[in-house]
C-alpha cells in the first residue's frame, strides 16, 4: 500500500520536476491510501493558486484511491509521533495513517527524510 503525502500531489498536478517519481504510487488506484489530511491540503494549495473547480478535479482523481478519515486512533498515534519526532501536525497525521495501515510514504517533504517506510526524493530548486 501507498501514500502519497501533500507534496508529491502538488507536485504530480502541477507536473514538477518530480512529477514522474509519484505517477506510479498515485496512478496504482488498487494500492493507494489518501489520508483526509491530503485532501484538506491539496484542495487548500490549488484554491489558492488556480479555482475551485480544479481543486475539485483534483480532489476527485485523489478519491480515487481508499480515503482514510481521521480517527481517534489516528490522533492518538499522531500526537504520540509528533511528540517523539517533532513532525508537524500534518505530516504526523500522514505517517500515523501510513504506520496503522502499513502503507509506504512516498514523499518530497525534508521533514520525513530518514523515516523507516519513507520513499523520500529530494525536492527540486
Amino acid at each position: 500500500m501507498n501514500i502519497v503525502d501533500t507534496s508529491g500531489w502538488l507536485e504530480y498536478f502541477f507536473d514538477g520536476p518530480n512529477a514522474s517519481y509519484f505517477s506510479q504510487p498515485i496512478e496504482d488506484t488498487a494500492n493507494l491510501i489518501v489520508p483526509v489530511v491530503c485532501l484538506y491540503e491539496v484542495f487548500k494549495k490549488i484554491i489558492q493558486v488556480s479555482d475551485k473547480v480544479k481543486a475539485l478535479q483534483a480532489v476527485a482523481q485523489m478519491k480515487q484511491g481508499h480515503v482514510i478519515n481521521l480517527d481517534e486512533e489516528i490522533a492518538l498515534s499522531a500526537a504520540l509521533i509528533s511528540v517523539q519526532n517533532k513532525l508537524p501536525m500534518a505530516d504526523s497525521f500522514i505517517y500515523a495513517t501510513a504506520q496503522l495501515e502499513g502503507a509506504i510514504v512516498w514523499t518530497q517533504d525534508s521533514d520525513f527524510k530518514g523515516f523507516l517506510n519513507v520513499n523520500y526524493k529530494e525536492a527540486s530548486k
